[in-house]
C-alpha cells in the first residue's frame, strides 16, 4: 500500500495536456484583493517554491483549528456561565486566518512570477482548500457555540454541508465546462469572519447575545448568511454557468448520469453521515461533534480530490468512494444497538483510517504528480540540477 500509484497512466497523459482556465467575476477579489496580493507578492523571494506557500496557509488553517480546539472543545465556551475563549486567542485565530487566506491568493502570483506553474501546483492547492472547509468552519462555529445563546450541532452540521456544496460545486462545474468559475462567497466569508474574530477579542462573546435587528439574533444572521449565500449566489451561478455551457454545446460530458456521477459520492456521504445521527443511540453527535465533522470533512476532502485529479486530467470520475464502505458498515452495526463507549470507539476508529488514508492518498499523488514532471514539490529546482 505504501507505494501504491492512485494517478491512473491515462490520468499522467491528460495531466501532460491540462491547460488552467479559470473565470473570476467577484468585485472584491477583482479591485481590492488582487491589488492587495500583487503587492504582497513582491515581498516573497523569488526562490520561494509556491507549493510551500500553500502549505504554509493550510498549515496556519490547521493551527487555528487546534488551538480553538484546546480553548474550546465542546463548543460551550462562548455560552453563558461557561469560561470564554481568551481575548488574544480570536485576535491570534482572526490575524492567522486573514494571512492564511492571503498565501492562499499570493501562491498562484508567485508561481507565475517565478515561471514555476504545474499541474500540481494547481491540484496541490484545491486539494488542501477542500481539506480547509471543516477546518474553517468548525473553528467559526466557536464564536457562537452551543447553547442557549449559540446553535446547536446538529444545525452547524447542516450548515457544514452547506459550506461543502458549495465547494464541491465549482469542481463539479469544471467537470463538466472545463472552465472553473471562481466562488464568489470564499473570498467574502474569509475576510468578514477575520474581521470578526477580531470584533470579538474587542466587544467580548457576550456581544453577540444580543439581538441584530428586532428579535433576529446574530446567530440567526450567520446562519441566514450561509444559507442566503448558498441558495441565492452560489447554485443558481452554477446552474447558470452549467446551462450557458450546455447550450454552447461545450459539455464535456453529453448524459445526465455522466454529469452527475462526481456528486454520488458527496451525496452517499451526507446520507450515511445523517443516518448515524439520527440513529445513533447515544447521540453521538452531541457526545463528539468536533470529531464527527472531522471525520465527515475529511471523507468529502477525500472525494473532492479524486474530482479534481479527474477534471484537470479530463478522465471520468470515479463512481463512488471506497471510503463509504466502512462508513456504511459503521453505521449498519450502529443501527443494530451498541453501546455508548463501543459507538465512541467506532468514531474515533474510522477518523483515525480517514486521515491516514486521506494523507496516504495526497502524499502519493504528489509523489506521482512530481515525478512525472520531473520537480520537487516544494523546491523550484529540478532534479537533474542536483
Amino acid at each position: 500500500m505504501a507505494g501504491y500509484e492512485y494517478v491512473s497512466p491515462e490520468q499522467l497523459a491528460g495531466f501532460d495536456k491540462y491547460k488552467y482556465s479559470a473565470v473570476d467575476t467577484n468585485p472584491l477579489s477583482l479591485y481590492v484583493m488582487h491589488p492587495f496580493w500583487n503587492t504582497i507578492v513582491k515581498v516573497f523571494p523569488t526562490w520561494l517554491a509556491p507549493n510551500l506557500i500553500t502549505f504554509s496557509g493550510f498549515l496556519l488553517v490547521v493551527f487555528n483549528f487546534l488551538l480553538m480546539a484546546y480553548f474550546d472543545p465542546d463548543f460551550y465556551a462562548s455560552a453563558p456561565g461557561h469560561k470564554h475563549v481568551p481575548d488574544w486567542v480570536w485576535i491570534v485565530v482572526g490575524i492567522l486566518n486573514f494571512v492564511a487566506y492571503t498565501l492562499d491568493g499570493v501562491d498562484g502570483k508567485q508561481a507565475r512570477r517565478t515561471n514555476s506553474s504545474t499541474p500540481l501546483g494547481e491540484l496541490f492547492d484545491h486539494g488542501l482548500d477542500s481539506w480547509s472547509c471543516v477546518y474553517f468552519v468548525v473553528t467559526v462555529y466557536s464564536i457562537f457555540g452551543r447553547g442557549s445563546t449559540g446553535v446547536s450541532v446538529f444545525v452547524l452540521y447542516l450548515l457544514l454541508w452547506v459550506v461543502l456544496f458549495s465547494f464541491i460545486l465549482s469542481h463539479w462545474e469544471k467537470y463538466n465546462t472545463g472552465i472553473l468559475f471562481l466562488p464568489w462567497g470564499y473570498d467574502i466569508s474569509q475576510v468578514t469572519i477575520s474581521f470578526v474574530y477580531i470584533v470579538t477579542a474587542v466587544v467580548g462573546v457576550e456581544a453577540w447575545y444580543e439581538p441584530f435587528l428586532f428579535n433576529f439574533l446574530y446567530r440567526d444572521l450567520f446562519t441566514s448568511m450561509i444559507i442566503g449565500c448558498a441558495l441565492c449566489v452560489t447554485l443558481p451561478m452554477s446552474l447558470l454557468n452549467f446551462f450557458r455551457s450546455y447550450k454552447n454545446n461545450t459539455l464535456k460530458h453529453n448524459s445526465v448520469y455522466e454529469a452527475v456521477v462526481p456528486l454520488f459520492s458527496p451525496c452517499l456521504l451526507f446520507i450515511l453521515s445523517t443516518a448515524w445521527i439520527l440513529w445513533s443511540p447515544s447521540d453521538i453527535l452531541e457526545l463528539h461533534p468536533r470529531v464527527f465533522y472531522f471525520m465527515v470533512g475529511t471523507a468529502f476532502a477525500n472525494s473532492t480530490c479524486q474530482l479534481i485529479v479527474c477534471q484537470m486530467s479530463s478522465t471520468r470520475c470515479p463512481t463512488l468512494n471506497w471510503l463509504l464502505v466502512p462508513l456504511f458498515l459503521v453505521v449498519l452495526v450502529v443501527n443494530l444497538g451498541v453501546a455508548s463507549y463501543v459507538e465512541s470507539i467506532l468514531l474515533y476508529t474510522l477518523t483515525t483510517a480517514f486521515t491516514l488514508a486521506h494523507i496516504h492518498y495526497g502524499v502519493r499523488v504528489v509523489k506521482q504528480l512530481s515525478s512525472h514532471f520531473q520537480i520537487y514539490p516544494f523546491s523550484l529546482r529540478k532534479p537533474n540540477s542536483d
